[in-house]
């Protein structure tokens, strides 16, 4: 997810590039980056095109369309497939500000 993250804010990114926001928060090899956004391609998130020697990367699914499928697998794995029991929980974290609270009500 962090990957994409960064792939999403920057609309196309290298590994190089992808590489570069990592490292402003913790230390990462290129290889990893690298693995990481080939099997992203491999399983939909990403796309690519090759300039020269270099692959540059861009989504190939949508932010909120990966974050509500994601999202209805925590629901059905974590949750046992109930929402309210998703939404019952966020509103019981402590973490929360009275106006979270609010607006999640």
């Amino acid at each position: 997810m962090e990957v994409l993250q960064h792939v999403w804010d920057l609309g196309s990114a290298t590994v190089a590039d992808v590489q570069e926001r990592i490292l402003k928060q913790r230390k990462v090899a290129y290889t990893t980056v690298m693995t990481v956004m080939k099997n992203l391609t491999e399983k939909g998130y990403l796309k690519y095109r090759k300039e020269g020697a270099t692959y540059v990367y861009s989504p190939a699914r949508q932010r909120g369309e990966v974050q509500q499928s994601l999202l209805s697998g925590v629901i059905q794995k974590v949750f046992n497939g109930s929402p309210l029991a998703l939404v019952q929980t966020l509103v019981r974290q402590e973490s929360l500000t009275d106006e979270e609270r609010a607006a999640i009500r």
